[in-house]
């Protein structure tokens, strides 16, 4: 046989034959660190004070806005050491929006979102409380734990409890009193409190506060039950607020999250609630049971949003989009106590992973003309790389350990050597078990994706928050833009070696503060 035929008979067998081999993407899954933003000119208008963080949270049509709009494109993670009803306040009157973690029950979910909706700018859920047989100590060690000052003393010790006194640092000296003194014999007893009672405005309970040049006001139901505290303090706070997002009767946003297990039961108690909008808490949201779970919410509740995800490919983004997701998130694998991607090897790095599915995000509104905005979400170290996010294409980033590190977040605060921390978990961890996150077959907890660790105190949400915005403004100054959808048109990404980011940072010196100077 002719040597010619030989071949020409190898290379069509060959091709016959159907490859087994994994689609391999060349292309290099790269990381925010691997990436720089080059300035362009910046104007005299760019400035600061002129620069616009606002932010679209749910899917809309073209000509359309968004139904629900962030003032910062900022959002706090579905998890137990994050998201409590205490941080989703502060992060709200931030501008931000908070999705309480839903690895607990329902009842206990609807309870904070309640929680959020009842409160009231100025007035505060007392959140220090005791019983007048409670000890000197017991005040010591509750101030420690919650940096409040003012305790409340009540019958049952609840924040609801019938009132009976207050404990404040003006009652009591720890060099005088012994640690065994009871509660009672210190407090300053409710008949010479000045309280209110009843519905009672902000306006009028501050006037009541300085004309009886008191630093805190009680306020009372018709049965001398606690409702609410409002503090001197506060007063020049609220006018500061001037981010806060609210409903339309005036109350904060808040989010909730859900799982695809027991949605039907969890989600009429969490809409009840008050919750502004849902979002799928998986770490790999391309599965049927997020489009069912997502279809049978838009079934029954027409008005609800829901956010899903996670994803990380083209693909990904278009199965979750035309299962009718108002947002979805990006991201596996990148969050600093998540261990997917060591464990089970699946995962992509964030840079890339929000890079492609935003084009993806772009192609489906030019053939659909519905905008769907893209969460980017995990591996966020520095403040810098939610700006970089933002240039991808994300409209806004949900962060863990960021908002882990605060006092307003739900984890002990501890010290270790001299050095405060708070706890921060993942919920794939064994302290979380959060087995409806990474299995929805059946209750168990089969090995973890997440880890339990520490991250440094930083302290108040409100410092912090302000502090990294300005620096996301700083930065968008310097690529000549004034909001995020022109930042996204203008910006223009460099990827960097691995030496320039060690040029980046301080290097070829000695930093005073690493020498023991005496």
């Amino acid at each position: 046989m002719d040597i010619k035929k030989i071949i020409l008979k190898k290379i069509v067998v060959l091709k016959s034959k159907k490859t087994c081999m994994a689609k391999i993407i060349n292309e290099i899954s790269r990381t925010f660190s691997e990436y720089l933003l080059i300035p362009n000119l910046s104007k005299k208008t760019n400035i600061i004070e002129n620069v616009s963080l606002k932010t679209s949270l749910v899917r809309f049509k073209k000509g359309d806005v968004s139904k629900i709009t962030l003032n910062i494109p900022i959002v706090s993670a579905i998890m137990q050491s994050v998201s409590n009803d205490r941080l989703a306040i502060a992060l709200a009157k931030e501008g931000g929006i908070s999705f309480i973690f839903c690895s607990q029950t329902i009842e206990q979910e609807a309870k904070m979102i309640e929680n959020i909706k009842k409160y009231k700018a100025g007035f505060v859920i007392s959140d220090s409380n005791l019983t007048k047989k409670s000890t000197l100590d017991d005040v010591l060690r509750l101030k420690a734990i919650t940096k409040h000052s003012t305790i409340a003393i009540t019958d049952d010790g609840t924040a609801n409890g019938k009132l009976l006194g207050l404990v404040t640092s003006r009652d009591y000296r720890v060099d005088v009193l012994p640690g065994t003194t009871k509660v009672d014999e210190f407090m300053t007893p409710i008949n010479k409190l000045v309280v209110a009672k009843g519905d009672i405005s902000l306006n009028e309970a501050n006037d009541m506060i300085w004309n009886y040049k008191i630093n805190q006001l009680p306020v009372l139901d018709n049965d001398g039950r606690l409702k609410y505290l409002v503090f001197r303090k506060d007063f020049d706070q609220h006018k500061k607020n001037v981010n806060e997002i609210l409903d339309k009767n005036k109350r904060y946003l808040v989010g909730a999250g859900i799982n695809s297990y027991d949605y039907k039961d969890r989600v009429p108690a969490l809409i009840k609630a008050g919750a502004d909008i849902l979002c799928i808490d998986s770490s790999d949201g391309f599965s049927e049971w997020q489009a069912t779970t997502i279809k049978w919410i838009k079934q029954n509740y027409k008005d609800a949003f829901v956010g899903a995800g996670n994803v990380v490919s083209a693909d990904g983004f278009r199965f979750l989009a035309n299962a009718g997701a108002d947002f979805i998130k990006v991201g596996i694998g990148g969050g600093s106590i998540c261990i997917t991607r060591e464990t089970k090897g699946i995962g992509r790095g964030q840079a890339t992973a929000v890079i492609e599915v935003c084009k993806e995000r772009d192609k489906y509104f030019k053939e659909t003309g519905i905008y769907i905005p893209i969460c980017s979400d995990g591996g966020i170290v520095l403040d810098y790389h939610i700006t970089l996010a933002l240039a991808m294409g994300a409209d806004f980033v949900m962060l863990g350990r960021y908002f882990a590190r605060f006092d307003e977040s739900p984890a002990h605060k501890v010290n270790i050597n001299g050095t405060f921390y708070k706890e921060y978990w993942g919920e794939g961890s064994l302290r979380a078990r959060n087995w409806h996150r990474y299995d929805n077959e059946n209750e168990k907890f089969k090995f973890v994706e997440g880890i339990d660790s520490y991250v440094p105190y930083a302290g108040s949400l409100s410092d912090n928050i302000k502090l990294t915005t300005v620096k996301i403004k700083s930065t968008m100054c310097n690529c000549g833009v004034l909001n995020i959808k022109e930042l996204q048109e203008k910006a223009v990404l460099t990827v960097v070696s691995s030496t320039s980011i060690i040029e980046g940072g301080a290097h070829d010196v000695i930093q005073k503060d690493t020498i023991n100077l005496k």
